[in-house]
């Protein structure tokens, strides 16, 4: 919570396997800095289906607006 109440960060990196353990943080942010993008972990496949990020754009577009 300290790092998104920052004024001096812009981005924050987080695995997603750290990510689903504060899932309930992570979707509740919604401001748009600092960004918060969850990243492959090394341990685990990465699973876009879980990515806050790519379930947020694809409620801004439809298939018919990316042809």
């Amino acid at each position: 919570r300290s790092f998104i109440s920052r004024e001096d960060i812009a981005i924050v990196l987080i695995s997603q396997v750290l990510a689903e353990q504060i899932r309930h943080a992570v979707e509740a942010h919604v401001r748009p800095l600092p960004a918060v993008l969850e990243i492959p972990s090394k341990e685990q496949p990465y699973d876009p289906a879980k990515d806050s990020v790519l379930r947020r754009a694809r409620g801004l577009f439809s298939p018919d607006d990316l042809r």
